[in-house]
């Protein structure tokens, strides 16, 4: 019988996400199951994401690089480039209400969720990869600004 990761039922005392450590406070167990399948998912990848990462290997993206099907905490997203907390998701046929959830726990830990329809991916690949560069510009320029931001506050003097 094949194992398959399910989700617990989201109540009120459910600890909130803190970024501590590699495994993001989950057990070693659910982490290499985790890893596990993300490996499994890279190696059968579906059309669209096939698609998005030729596409993106075509574009310019200032140096930074996608991970497919990344670990991050207990979530496996479709690319994530950590340098940028940048995650794409190719919205397809999955559970609206736990991608939602998935993405507010994201946002929380600090990265920035951007969704596209598999159907436009694989409609335009070189579209949404320009896109995709476009967000990665933006997303650079906002880490850039809170970085200016909180080093300027913090080299100030009190007076």
């Amino acid at each position: 019988m094949k194992k398959t990761l399910t989700l617990r039922e989201l109540s009120a005392d459910a600890p909130t996400v803190t970024k501590k450590g590699r495994g993001w406070e989950i057990s070693e167990k659910r982490r290499d199951a985790l890893h596990d399948r993300a490996r499994e998912m890279r190696r059968n990848p579906t059309p669209a994401q096939e698609a998005l990462a030729q596409a993106l290997a075509g574009v310019e993206t200032g140096g930074f690089a996608f991970k497919r099907q990344a670990v991050i905490g207990s979530a496996i997203v479709d690319f994530a480039c950590k340098d940028l907390m940048l995650v794409i998701e190719l919205a397809g046929d999955e559970d609206a209400a736990f991608a939602a959830r998935r993405d507010r726990s994201l946002t929380e830990v600090g990265y920035r969720v951007e969704r596209m329809a598999a159907d436009t991916v694989l409609a335009d690949p070189a579209g949404a990869a320009a896109h995709i560069s476009a967000v990665m510009r933006e997303r650079w320029h906002e880490r850039r600004a809170r970085h200016r931001a909180q080093k300027s506050s913090h080299g100030r003097p009190q007076g």
